[in-house]
């Protein structure tokens, strides 16, 4: 293995294109291109998502190059996300970048959308140590892992139904807050009382550590019509909305956290995901640090779907020697997309 990894890596799950070029475990240029396409249909059209990464992708990979300083002859590893998200979206990454490590004759890396997610916390200057529980938070996915190593993963809790961003999402489409709804609840939260009104906090009876949004999604709802809320809604009204509901939901990850924390004696912890950059959760998550607990959130252009992450989850499963990557001789055959969560 060279003393100097150049990867190129890609991420094209949703609807953000994506670009990076680490050297090692550094990023040297990490380009985000967010699809405004969807906003007007209120989430994500999959074929709108496909046809603008491929629209996208070759003039970001140069941009990501030229910003980094590299040529593509400097590339000697590169790296995709494999899994999961909108099928069509991870094949336009995916093959490209396959195409591209055959041509260049250098090895290739798939990756899990999820546990890049999870490695994003070591993208940060200070990095956590093992064991750390790791809290995985988005508009898809919200699961808690119990990380042992690199790659050594044990998930504890993960969502029945609705994912915490996705809650988010539609509640805030039941205010007419707009999409995605996670930054507009966040903003307007800062100006409301959580102590308004008492959202429920889900407790399912088969596993401590699983989670349930449905429930305070459906809570909101009935509160909104046994309110009169298109008759009687105002601007502190929908803020102290905004707080209650956030507070419930940041509460309910909190506490499933801390307990797998205790239960487990660990003191390190990361939180990541596009829900990460939510204010109030940074702020719950960061009062751990005066308690005796060590909290990693990656930077804000880090907790989204974005290519530094793939990169630097390609840079640790290549130099441990995890299998998953690839000679270009063997491409075909190999990093095929999955939608579920096996092998995770």
């Amino acid at each position: 293995m060279t003393d100097k990894l150049n990867i190129l890596a890609f991420e094209s799950s949703c609807d953000e294109t994506s670009v990076a070029v680490l050297e090692n475990g550094k990023v040297l240029s990490n380009i985000i291109l967010s699809q405004e396409y969807h906003l007007k249909f209120g989430g994500v059209v999959p074929e709108i998502a496909s046809r603008e990464h491929l629209r996208r992708i070759a003039e970001l990979t140069d941009e990501a190059l030229g910003k980094a300083g590299k040529k593509i002859s400097d590339i000697n590893l590169v790296a995709a996300t494999s899994e999961p998200g909108l099928i069509g979206a991870i094949l336009i990454g995916l093959n490209f970048a396959k195409s591209l490590a055959a041509t260049l004759n250098v090895p290739f890396v798939n990756v899990n959308h999820i546990q890049a997610h999870l490695y994003s916390a070591f993208l940060n200057e200070k990095k956590p140590e093992f064991p750390f529980i790791g809290l995985i938070v988005s508009g898809g996915h919200t699961l808690i892992v119990l990380v042992e190593d690199f790659f050594r993963h044990r998930i504890l809790g993960t969502t029945v139904d609705d994912a915490a961003g996705e809650a988010f999402d539609k509640v805030a489409k039941m205010m007419g807050l707009g999409y995605p709804g996670g930054p507009a609840i966040d903003k307007r939260a800062k100006e409301g009382d959580i102590n308004f009104h008492k959202f429920p906090i889900s407790r399912l009876k088969d596993s401590k550590y699983n989670f349930s949004f449905s429930g305070i999604k459906t809570s909101v709802l009935y509160f909104l019509r046994n309110n009169n809320f298109e008759q009687t809604k105002s601007e502190k009204l929908i803020n102290d909305i905004c707080a209650s509901f956030q507070h419930a939901v940041i509460k309910t990850l909190f506490d499933k956290v801390i307990l797998a924390a205790k239960e487990f004696g660990v003191k390190d912890i990361t939180v990541s995901g596009g829900v990460s950059a939510n204010s109030y959760l940074k702020e719950t998550f960061l009062s751990l640090n005066e308690k005796g607990y060590n909290v990693y959130i990656p930077d804000f252009i880090y907790s989204t779907d974005n290519a530094g992450m793939i990169g630097i989850t390609a840079y640790y499963k290549y130099i441990s020697a995890v299998d998953g990557y690839y000679t270009s001789d063997s491409l075909a055959v190999h990093a095929k997309p999955r939608l579920d969560f096996e092998n995770f």
